[in-house]
């Protein structure tokens, strides 16, 4: 039996790319969505009617997590549209817009991917984790999880890209944080951390990776696609890995794992 049929689920980013692969998963796994990116809703109308054609209510905010009131505007519109969560996925981040070495990058740089990559989830997280703390008390039976969309870049050190690294590390505290605090109330906070993903964000270092798998970066000989970020996050909202709150789940093809 499905049991998530019903519950909501909030993905940030969740129109393309690794978003539109963690959405697909939980609209066949019976979530129905609210989704949030910052494009207008006709850049998004061909994935939204997508995720509604595998039989979920599906609606969209445009909303950037980097601002306040955005956050603030999405909880109520999911609210409004539902009356409930049981699921965040914070997935929303951009990378720098340009690459540059730690001893020439910008402060400007620095503080966009603050702004979006970690402060925009971390307080995203403060609401929903409220309104979920709401619904427990009011209906013991409530099942909340937040998933964080973290990289391999918070523990793999990319210097021409210090502020993504330092943002992603960010993002696994927060996984830990926010587990401690909401264990009480029985809500999971997981982090799930991507390896190389085949999207619009790593199109322009394409042919980059394509060498360096040629060459044996990976374990598993090939480039990762949103589908596989996509399997693990439904895994996790279905509640299939339980009693592991806090948890990493790394989904890189093995680019981490230390080798001789």
């Amino acid at each position: 039996m499905n049991t998530t049929k019903n519950k909501v689920a909030l993905v940030t980013g969740g129109g393309r790319g690794i978003g539109l692969g963690i959405s697909q998963h939980l609209a066949r796994s019976g979530f129905n969505l609210m989704i949030s990116g910052i494009r207008p809703l006709e850049a998004v109308q061909e994935a939204m009617e997508s995720l509604r054609a595998l039989g979920v209510k599906a609606e969209y905010c445009q909303a950037d997590v980097s601002e306040a009131a955005a956050r603030q505007r999405l909880i109520e519109e999911t609210r409004g549209q539902f009356g409930a969560l049981h699921l965040l996925v914070n997935n929303a981040g951009v990378a720098p817009t340009q690459r540059s070495d730690i001893l020439e990058a910008s402060e400007e740089s620095f503080e966009r991917l603050m702004r979006v990559n970690l402060q925009g989830p971390y307080f995203l997280t403060q609401l929903a984790a409220r309104w979920m703390v709401e619904q427990k008390k009011s209906a013991g039976d409530f099942s909340g999880a937040i998933i964080n969309i973290s990289s391999v870049s918070a523990i793999v050190a990319s210097v021409n890209r210090g502020d993504y690294c330092l943002t992603k590390a960010g993002v696994a505290m927060a996984t830990k944080l926010w587990a401690a605090r909401l264990g009480e109330f029985g809500i999971a906070v997981y982090e799930i951390r991507p390896g190389v993903i085949k999207t619009d964000m790593t199109a322009g270092v394409g042919e980059k990776y394509d060498k360096l798998i040629a060459e044996g970066l990976l374990v598993e000989p090939r480039w990762g696609v949103p589908d596989d970020i996509g399997r693990a996050a439904a895994a996790l909202a279905r509640g299939e890995i339980p009693y592991a709150t806090g948890q990493v789940l790394t989904v890189d093809g093995g680019l981490t794992l230390q080798r001789l």
